[in-house]
């Protein structure tokens, strides 16, 4: 199964730098292990690195101080994130138990001290918990996911989901929540033109 990875593109060691080594850990973990613990699925390891790894890497200078990861996975975005910027204090949180373990194992033995593994539902969140961004990835709609996200960023705080093709159209569903929510200056960032085969479509927004 290993052996059917997408080749290492030359713009990891870019957007990981000193730290792609770690990287190519997870990665290389994730490959062997990901599908049989329905992690990803049988179809993705030809683009594991272009379409998952630096699909994620590539928003990493979009985050500062305390950051949490919703529906975090397989560790799309969240783990990537956590070796792209150790500077920043990750939590990631998964409600599956499966995931949970699968999102503990790599934090040990990648030895990523700036990440936290929270087993929880995003809505069961204890209410004292506040972030200064809130990211997702590939969870769901705007629409439904922003009642999950905005309640967690502290006042002035940010959201920052990675959304696909569609990232325009679902702003555009999603006004009731956006104005619910108290979501200002909501736009859609393209990122990794000329770098990366797939652009990452991330939407921002501040919440106050």
């Amino acid at each position: 199964m290993v052996s059917e990875l997408e080749v290492e593109p030359s713009a990891a060691v870019d957007l990981f730098g000193d730290r792609v080594e770690l990287a190519r850990r997870f990665t290389a973990a994730l490959a062997e292990h990901g599908e049989e613990r329905g992690l990803i699925g049988p179809l993705e390891l030809p683009r594991l690195w272009t379409r998952h790894v630096l699909n994620s890497a590539i928003a990493a200078p979009l985050f500062h101080g305390s950051v949490a990861d919703i529906g975090s996975g397989a560790g799309l975005p969240g783990i990537v994130l956590a070796i792209a910027r150790p500077d920043v204090e990750w939590t990631l949180i998964e409600p599956m138990e499966r995931r949970v373990t699968w999102l503990t194992e790599q934090v040990g033995e990648l030895g990523l001290d700036n990440v936290e593994v929270l087993r929880s539902r995003a809505e069961d969140v204890p209410a004292s918990s506040r972030f200064d961004v809130v990211t997702a990835r590939a969870v769901s709609a705007l629409k439904t996911l922003i009642p999950l996200t905005a309640p967690l960023v502290r006042d002035g705080g940010e959201l920052t989901l990675l959304k696909g093709m569609n990232a325009a159209n679902e702003i555009d569903a999603a006004q009731k929540q956006i104005k619910k929510f108290r979501l200002s200056d909501v736009r859609v960032e393209v990122l990794g033109e000329g770098v990366l085969p797939e652009i990452t479509r991330v939407v921002r927004a501040v919440v106050r």
